[in-house]
């Protein structure tokens, strides 16, 4: 095996993402964790999500689309979807999807010993970094920000 492969992602088989030569594959609980944090990440999501909500999330990066909401989140995805939706490069789904993979390929070089998690004081967060580079932060591109449009519970609204 070549010292430059690099190991899929795993943790189940109940849903897969390919790009290129790689293959990650997820458990439920897994996936809809990612994607519950990817929706956080872009703003479209602020607090912990009920299942319902949280199937109707995971159905959106699957399926790119809520056809049967099963929650006031997915009512709103299809309320809101002409914001949502544009170019694949600047659409939920596309961001969702590409956070959802990458937190897993970071995960996955984690394992590999390819970079380490620290927590920065300073930012009061975890940050990836390569050992290899004197423990250099990686520098992740900001994702685009759903803000506008974001999700708010009825309970929430003030």
């Amino acid at each position: 095996m070549p010292s430059s492969f690099r190991g899929n992602y795993d943790s189940g088989e109940d849903f897969v993402l390919e790009y290129g030569d790689l293959r990650f594959t997820f458990n439920e609980r897994d996936f809809a964790e990612r994607c519950e944090q990817s929706a956080v990440r872009l703003g479209f999501v602020h607090d912990r999500l009920d299942p319902g909500e949280a199937d109707d999330l995971v159905a959106l990066v699957v399926n790119g689309e809520v056809q049967e909401p099963l929650s006031l989140l997915g009512s709103h995805i299809n309320d809101c979807w002409a914001e949502l939706s544009g170019p694949a490069e600047r659409s939920l789904v596309h961001w969702m999807r590409r956070l959802v993979f990458r937190s897993a390929w970071l995960d996955q070089r984690v394992k590999d010993g390819e970079l380490d998690v620290r927590f920065d004081p300073e930012q009061e967060r975890f940050e990836y970094v390569q050992p290899a580079r004197g423990g250099e932060p990686v520098e992740l591109a900001p994702p685009p920000s759903w803000f506008q449009v974001a999700y708010v519970p009825v309970d929430d609204r003030r």
